[in-house]
């Protein structure tokens, strides 16, 4: 099945592409600056930047004003990381504020899954409270400057990130790389949030059963780099231009042409996210 996903996209058709989900400051300073040089040949006319932390926000708010409209900041904390002292929290969410136009989003915020389930399978403690607490402030955040908000949120998490979304009147939510169960899915889907498909859409059926069922409408493609993919990228350095293989994963679920799928995830990105 991966190698008929794989395949699609006639590489004579020239459609833009945006990865609406990269990590683009983790990636090594040489590295980095030949993924955004080469961006513009590859068809990718931006990615949606996403921060870890403060020096994060801050590098990534650099990169934007060297690659202006190529690199669309985000800032946030991302949670499957130990929660900062308060003074680092009020530093980080004042800075946010100060550079609040700056930034096309906020995030990527979110609930600790995946920390915390590796700290119960070592038989570990976990306080899941504090996360909860500072995603609020998050919520309340993006509510009070009107941007979007990206969620690093999956399987039952994704419930109380949604009630903090509906209790505060967030409705502009894009939850990357998502899984989750039947009833959640349903109940994103009904409130409009958005989600994105990564690379592994291409090999992976969890995902690939998702795709089939989520509105098109609310879909983007994203590769959440540098995150390694298996399948037919193992060993490859992750790339934005990946996205193109998402497309055209995402028009052979659904039965549509690789332009349309390419089209559809490029104009799903713009509007969620206001380019211009």
């Amino acid at each position: 099945m991966s190698n008929n996903l794989f395949r699609g996209l006639p590489k004579g058709i020239q459609l833009p592409f945006i990865d609406a989900h990269i990590h683009i400051d983790l990636y090594d300073e040489d590295t980095r600056e030949r993924l955004l040089q080469e961006l513009p040949g590859c068809g990718v006319e931006a990615v949606i930047a996403v921060s870890m932390h403060l020096a994060s926000c801050k590098l990534n708010n650099a990169l934007a004003e060297r690659y202006p409209n190529l690199v669309r900041p985000a800032f946030g904390f991302h949670p499957e990381q130990p929660i900062p002292e308060d003074r680092e929290i009020d530093l980080l969410l004042n800075w946010i504020k100060q550079h609040a136009e700056d930034m096309i989003a906020v995030g990527e915020v979110g609930l600790p899954y995946y920390a915390r389930q590796e700290a119960l399978q070592q038989g570990k403690g976990f306080e899941l409270e504090p996360y909860v607490d500072l995603l609020e402030k998050f919520v309340m955040l993006a509510k009070a400057l009107d941007k979007p908000i990206v969620m690093h949120a999956v399987y039952e998490d994704a419930e109380l990130a949604c009630d903090l979304l509906e209790r505060h009147g967030v409705t502009k939510a894009h939850f990357h790389w998502f899984k989750g169960a039947e009833s959640t899915v349903r109940r994103m889907a009904d409130r409009g949030y958005a989600i994105s498909f990564t690379p592994d859409i291409v090999y992976e059926p969890e995902i690939q059963d998702l795709a089939r069922r989520y509105p098109p409408e609310q879909v983007m493609a994203e590769t959440d780099g540098p995150w390694p993919f298996e399948g037919p990228f193992t060993g490859q350095i992750t790339h934005p231009r990946m996205t193109r293989h998402v497309a055209m994963a995402w028009a052979n679920l659904l039965g549509i042409p690789p332009e349309e799928a390419a089209a559809k995830l490029y104009e799903n990105t713009r509007r969620f996210y206001g380019i211009s």
